[in-house]
């Protein structure tokens, strides 16, 4: 029998019996509840003088009823009333146990469920990302069924072009993984006679992936031993000020990396200096946004310090001929095309360290407009305390056996990477090998001896092994292999010559229309493909324009050189950017809110310097 109380059964009596608290619930203390007892049909009156309480139904159901209004438990419930109480006629409704129209506690609304269900399914279409999806090959299709490139190649141009809009919507809006993505020419590009699928397979594996495979084992090692840590601490403190002062730390970072960058490859410097930013971070907390406003201000200064290092690194590669393989290629090109007045290493650092210098200025103010505010420093202050960060690199101690020898192996690779082509006059070891290895060759081969050098430490272990090889990235991997593919489908398209003829305009142009157009160009191309295939691309075609035209050639090959290595926009356009990008502290909205404005400072600072530094370094006559 259910329990119920009534006037000489009170709630406190019938609490007191079960060992429960006497006073009764203050949402279901009497019963009926009022809004109950005003419905059509009750009669409050007759439930007075009855006395009717139900108890321990209330408690029961209070729960239910307080907090999860569901229909069908109210339904249920409505059924349990009915079957407890012995109603009189016309009470709760007036209608019997057996009539099916039982009113319900809680009216059911059901006009807006066409409502309901509609938007589900667009809250679903929108979850599963069905529309940025769609929207790569609806692209795609548009391109291929509107534009008419003409040219002697055919609908090869017209398909390229179409293909690429399909990876960069897919890249951009995120609509699948990401390495998904960069898989996507592997069958666009044969699908669409692009290229043959080997052809496409091929861009997959190119010396630049296995420059950026073996940096990643060597960061790796690098982060097992906490090497990183060490450095970043010793960098901290001489930086971060007391109080914190997150100016002058972000100056600490930028310009050490970027003066490493000078004298090193920009990927081997991004790849060794990333692991002490990512040390420097790891003090902070990862929590995502909308966490409260100090853990906002640490993740937007975090997205700050990697953002820096992948910047610097490639401002301060302009600097000097070693800094990165575009002045490489730009000085093998120009002795190919102008043996005559060749570019030496010392004329190009007159015109590239001034250059350099304006554009690091423009990227530390960037980063601290942007990425720092009033209350960054008393944010950061909670991690970065001086006296806590002296002690912690105590704490460390002296460098073991095993620090020393990795860094003596990516000491060893540094010194390899900058001797191995030196200049016409002065070869590097690459000639021993007559010139048939590269940056990733000697890579690979320095990332081998980490899992043959004994770490000292138990017998057996040696400095890596290849379970610690987990961790990487191979989505970045195959993200660097679509930046070749689609390098190599401009190419064989013929995307590449309609585009050089529409610069014949260039023809009896002024030089500050020249400069700006030329470094354009070159810097819109090398988003979408690595800035060594873009000056690979690039420059022997300025160099045919320059003749064509009429101009000094330097005006349109420095151009094309220092715009494509402003690739500053996504991953793809560098190795630097791959690397910045894998540490999931930056997205590609965030290369593209700080990149784009020093994109532009670029473009004004070489269109200043180079009709007036660059034309007494290199003997430009502009008119000629």
């Amino acid at each position: 029998m259910i329990g119920v109380a009534t006037e000489t059964d009170s709630w406190s009596d019938h609490g007191m019996r079960r060992g429960r608290d006497p006073s009764p619930p203050n949402f279901l203390a009497v019963w009926p509840p009022a809004h109950l007892l005003a419905m059509p049909g009750t009669n409050p009156a007759a439930e007075s003088s009855s006395g009717i309480y139900l108890g321990h139904l209330s408690r029961h159901f209070k729960l239910r009823l307080a907090i999860r209004p569901h229909r069908r438990r109210h339904a249920r419930l409505s059924k349990t009333t009915t079957r407890a109480m012995e109603k009189p006629a016309g009470s709760f409704g007036g209608s019997s146990s057996e009539d099916a129209g039982t009113p319900l506690l809680l009216p059911v609304h059901r006009d807006d469920d066409a409502t309901t269900t509609a938007s589900s399914r667009l809250r679903a279409l929108l979850a599963h990302k069905y529309p940025a999806i769609a929207s790569g090959p609806v692209a795609c299709a548009a391109i291929c069924a509107l534009v008419d490139l003409g040219g002697a190649h055919g609908a090869a141009p017209r398909n390229m072009l179409g293909v690429l809009a399909w990876v960069f919507l897919w890249w951009a809006t995120d609509a699948v993984p990401l390495a998904v993505a960069s898989m996507a020419p592997l069958f666009l590009f044969p699908a669409f006679g692009i290229s043959s699928a080997d052809a496409v397979a091929k861009a997959y594996m190119d010396d630049v992936i296995a420059l950026v495979l073996g940096s990643f084992i060597l960061a790796l090692a690098i982060e097992r031993y906490h090497i990183h840590r060490r450095l970043a601490l010793n960098i901290t403190l001489r930086f971060c000020g007391d109080p914190v002062r997150p100016s002058l730390l972000l100056l600490g970072i930028t310009g050490t990396t970027a003066f490493v960058s000078m004298w090193i490859h920009n990927t081997a410097c991004t790849v060794m200096m990333m692991p002490v930013a990512t040390g420097i971070l790891q003090r902070f907390p990862r929590g995502g946004a909308g966490q409260g406003e100090e853990e906002d201000e640490v993740r937007r200064f975090s997205k700050a310090v990697v953002l820096g290092v992948v910047y610097a690194s490639a401002v301060g590669g302009m600097a000097t001929l070693t800094g990165t393989g575009v002045n490489i290629i730009l000085v093998g090109m120009w002795s190919a095309y102008f043996p005559e007045e060749p570019i030496t290493f010392s004329s190009w650092m007159s015109f590239g360290l001034p250059m350099a210098l304006v554009m690091f200025l423009a990227l530390w103010v960037t980063l601290c407009f942007m990425y720092c505010s009033n209350n960054t420093g008393k944010a950061l202050s909670s991690y970065l305390d001086g006296s806590h960060l002296r002690r912690e690199l105590s704490l460390l101690g002296p460098m073991a056996f095993a620090e020393k020898m990795v860094l003596a192996v990516f000491g060893g690779l540094i010194v390899l990477w900058m001797t191995r082509n030196l200049t016409d006059d002065i070869p590097g070891w690459g000639v021993l090998f007559h010139d048939q290895v590269g940056d990733g060759t000697v890579t690979i081969m320095m990332a081998t001896l980490l899992f043959i050098i004994p770490s000292g430490k138990k017998e057996g272990e040696k400095l890596m092994d290849w379970n610690k090889c987990r961790k990487l990235q191979w989505n970045i991997v195959l993200l660097l292999g679509a930046g070749f593919a689609i390098a190599d489908g401009f190419r064989t398209s013929g995307l590449t010559g309609i585009l050089s003829d529409g610069l014949r305009f260039l023809e009896g142009a002024p030089t500050l229309v020249i400069v700006p157009v030329a470094c354009v160009f070159s810097g819109v191309i090398t988003e979408f493909m690595s800035d060594d295939s873009t000056t690979t691309l690039v420059l022997p075609l300025f160099a045919e324009l320059a003749r064509s035209v009429e101009v000094h050639p330097a005006l349109l090959m420095i151009s094309g050189a220092v715009g494509a290595q402003l690739s500053y926009l996504f991953p793809t356009g560098s190795p630097s950017n791959v690397v910045g990008f894998s540490t999931d502290h930056i997205t590609i909205k965030d290369l593209v809110a700080t990149g784009l404005p020093l994109k532009v400072v670029g473009v004004a600072a070489l269109t200043v310097l180079l009709p007036t530094l660059g034309s007494v370094i290199f003997g430009m006559d502009n008119k000629s």
